[in-house]
């Protein structure tokens, strides 16, 4: 396990897993919130933008001002200025992660930083 690591959790109300895993270039949380249930805060960021995958139920994301409507398989992409706060449906819990990474960071990906 020199080059990788792996740890199972809980489906708690929010696990951060940048210590979890040793992470070094990015922040990953996974985030459960039960129907009508909401994030208690609206924050930006710095430096960081934040990428969140749906992954079951519905809910809502309020950037800066605007409402957006959240379910099952939508990702969206937030820069870091934007205001955000995120909400489970009135009838319907949500389960979403979150990826934060600095902005314009990324200088390859998939093949071009691939070694075969």
């Amino acid at each position: 396990m020199a080059n990788f690591n792996k740890v199972s959790v809980a489906p708690d109300a929010r696990t951060e897993l940048h210590d979890l895993l040793s992470l070094t270039g990015a922040e990953v949380s996974l985030n459960n919130l039960p129907a009508g249930a909401g994030i208690p805060f609206v924050h930006a960021h710095k430096n960081n933008e934040e990428i969140y995958g749906i992954l079951a139920g519905k809910g809502k994301a309020v950037i800066d001002g605007e409402a957006v409507a959240l379910a099952a398989g939508d990702w969206v992409r937030i820069s870091p200025a934007a205001r955000r706060q995120f909400f489970a449906s009135e009838d319907t819990a949500i389960s979403f992660v979150c990826i934060q990474v600095k902005e314009n960071s990324l200088g390859a990906y998939t093949k071009e930083d691939a070694i075969v």
